[in-house]
């Protein structure tokens, strides 16, 4: 059995103690596991061993929220974006046109290439999403394309309405032969529960389906006005409700009162030039709050976790601490896998062996030193990719 332990941990988050840290830490690494946790002091031997010099060790970064499966790119929409024009739900109409026409080989490699770029960054779980197909046939094959890259695959065909279709024959289409074809593949199903796309009673038949396949639920809700996404999420159950940009009290007393996450993507809302979510009150009413990318072609292309954290931190008001816990322990949360052997977003004894190495001293760095690239080096699942 092959072990490595990673010693002189200046700072270590383990997240075992939510926002706890250790000082003089180490960690040991066998085979896809962690097998120990404690003083460096008192770090048993093993096959392998890192000096962290002092620096700072955190669980990898859980993305769990991407969309990943897509070709082409809406840099002319961006463009006009900034030059004044508003965002709007329909520009993924593009991505689906591009993501049709395009073979699988060509999907699965911009796949691979996202997620190794952000692997590269410390993101060592990744959730992606189909939702750029909107047919049957292109719905199934972006399911089985993510399912052979991605952590956890979400199904998204309640992404748009198709131009020219009928929203209640699309909807009758995502509830019975889309799901029956995809549901195999993927382990979760969202909606988008916004104008311009799905409204509550339309996403609540979605969801409701779904749980009749066995899937988990998710919500994309209250990114582009006030709306029932949040309120919708808490009410069935859902893992999480994501963008949560425009928030009322009672949707927020909703989630402090419930087990569904608030996945913020402060990423998506600076380049839509939206208001940033309300993190604060979500953080002080008791909500579990956790920080994704929302990587996709048109309203937030970046794969940076760190990213998302230094805006959380400069521009949201959550500590350094709580933005780290959002984007690992938060994370893993909103997928439920933060509990359990093989847990991600925390580094205990029988968790995945996702650990990053920043080139600093603390967390702190993070945001101390914004669009500084910190990550020194990187282990999924035991295996050392950077």
């Amino acid at each position: 059995m092959t072990a490595t332990v990673i010693t002189g941990i200046g700072e270590l988050t383990t997240n075992d103690d939510e926002y706890g840290t250790l000082a003089d830490a180490a960690l040991v690494i066998e085979r896809d596991r962690i097998a120990w946790v404690g003083s460096a002091s008192s770090a048993p031997d093993a096959d392998e061993r890192v000096d962290a010099e002092g620096r700072a060790v955190l669980p990898g970064w859980v993305d769990s929220h991407t969309h990943l499966v897509f070709a082409g790119d809406r840099t002319a929409e961006f463009a006009a974006r900034m030059s004044g024009l508003p965002y709007q739900a329909g520009g993924i109409a593009v991505t689906v046109e591009a993501t049709r026409q395009a073979g699988d080989a060509e999907l699965a490699d911009n796949l691979r290439r996202h997620v190794e770029e952000a692997a590269a960054q410390g993101t060592t779980c990744v959730e992606t999403k189909t939702g750029y197909g909107l047919t049957v046939e292109d719905e199934l094959r972006s399911a089985k394309i993510a399912a052979s890259v991605a952590d956890d695959v979400t199904f998204l065909g309640a992404h748009l309405v198709p131009p020219g279709t009928d929203v209640d024959d699309y909807v009758d289409l995502v509830c019975g032969d889309m799901l029956d074809a995809v549901a195999d593949h993927v382990g979760w199903c969202d909606v988008f529960c916004e104008r311009g796309a799905f409204d509550a009673d339309q996403s609540r038949r979605v969801l409701a389906a779904a749980r009749q396949h066995g899937l988990g639920l998710r919500v994309h809700g209250n990114q582009l006005g006030p709306g029932p996404g949040a309120r919708l999420a808490v009410e069935v159950g859902a893992a999480s409700v994501d963008h949560g940009t425009y928030l009322d009290a009672s949707d927020v007393e909703a989630l402090a009162g419930s087990d569904t996450v608030a996945t913020l993507l402060p990423a998506c809302d600076l380049s839509t030039r939206q208001p940033l979510p309300d993190a604060r009150a979500l953080l002080e009413a008791g909500a579990t709050v956790a920080l994704a990318t929302n990587c996709n072609p048109g309203s937030s292309y970046t794969s940076s976790m760190a990213y998302c954290v230094t805006t959380a931190v400069l521009q949201m008001r959550m500590s350094v601490s709580e933005a780290v816990h959002a984007a690992t322990w938060g994370g893993a949360r909103a997928l439920r896998r933060e509990t359990g052997d093989g847990a991600v977003g925390v580094l205990r004894p029988g968790a995945r062996a996702d650990v990053q190495l920043l080139d600093a001293p603390s967390t702190t760095w993070l945001a101390y030193r914004p669009g500084v690239p910190l990550t020194r080096a990187v282990w999924r699942e035991g295996n050392r990719i950077r």
